[in-house]
């Protein structure tokens, strides 16, 4: 009977440790994926950095956002949280990228209406050419520049691309990615006319919509003030031709358009629209940029101004 015991617990034992060595495998193989999957530099520790360098994530994405006012029912804000979802959405969809931490300001005045706080067009290059500097240093390749707010667009990113192309630690390049701006929200507005939307400049339809899809926590979006979120009217044939129309009985309430028929749909389409957008310029500046991070061929534009992708949703 003993040696049947003793048998018995040397098997226990042995069977034990064999689910322990598959749990742990298991758990660092998890481990693993996890750590390739990052892609936000400030959650990264420099031993993930380095390790995602060395596995071809060389391509450093800096975007900025903004503060200002958006209307009564959207909070200040709201750039910097689309920045921010847009930004991780580009480098997952890339696979080769890693985004560093969202500029929260942007040119801008602040304004009657509170809620706005801007720096000036100086401030901003000088950020992003230390931040590019920077990226440089830390081993990255290659730098894109992106924005969610028009102040500085496209002459400080133009400007800051053209100055340090090829000029950094290492030869790194840097690129104005212009597509994820003007010519994706220029392409949402047609769709928006198209559809029998009215036209909007600011805190309208396009910016709640898009603020209501990313507001996983409702504490962006003041929902029960979004069927009551009409300001000054806006006319003309586009967006991009639109002039606000003051009366004497303007709400002045920071909208410039009518924000009554956002939907969170809307703001996936419009948030979708970016990303494709962004992904299809950065892939075409560069080319070879797969496995080990390849730079742009000599003699291509630091900034594209190639005709906006086909497909407008």
């Amino acid at each position: 009977m003993l040696i049947g015991s003793v048998s018995h617990s040397l098997l226990t034992l042995i069977a034990g440790g064999t689910a322990s060595l598959i749990l742990a495998a298991g758990s660092a193989c998890a481990a693993s994926r996890a750590q390739a999957d990052l892609v936000e530099f400030e959650k990264m520790t420099w031993v993930e950095v380095k390790a995602a360098l060395a596995a071809g994530k060389t391509t450093a994405l800096i975007y900025t956002g903004g503060v200002e006012q958006r209307g009564p029912q959207n909070a200040n804000g709201g750039h910097n949280l689309i920045a921010h979802a847009v930004v991780e959405a580009i480098a997952r969809k890339l696979g080769n990228a890693i985004y560093l931490p969202v500029l929260p300001y942007t040119p801008n005045d602040a304004e009657s209406i509170p809620g706005t706080i801007g720096i000036t067009n100086e401030l901003l290059a000088a950020m992003l050419e230390r931040i590019a500097e920077q990226a440089a240093l830390n081993g990255f390749r290659n730098v894109i520049l992106m924005g969610d707010h028009g102040g500085g667009q496209p002459q400080v990113y133009e400007e800051v691309a053209k100055k340090l192309d090829g000029n950094l630690s290492g030869g790194a390049r840097v690129f104005y990615c212009d597509q994820v701006y003007r010519p994706a929200n220029d392409a949402f507005d047609r769709y928006l006319t198209r559809h029998g939307y009215p036209l909007g400049l600011h805190g309208y339809l396009f910016d709640t919509s898009e603020m209501m899809y990313l507001d996983k926590d409702n504490t962006w979006v003041r929902r029960d003030l979004v069927s009551s979120a009409v300001g000054d009217p806006v006319v003309g044939h586009t967006a991009g031709d639109g002039k606000a129309q003051f009366g004497p009985h303007s709400p002045q309430n920071g909208i410039l358009g009518d924000a009554r028929r956002s939907t969170a749909e809307l703001g996936k389409r419009a948030f979708d629209m970016k990303v494709d957008y962004a992904v299809r310029q950065i892939r075409s500046l560069l080319p070879g940029l797969s496995g080990e991070g390849a730079g742009l061929p000599s003699g291509n534009s630091t900034a594209a101004t190639s005709s906006s992708p086909a497909s407008e949703f």
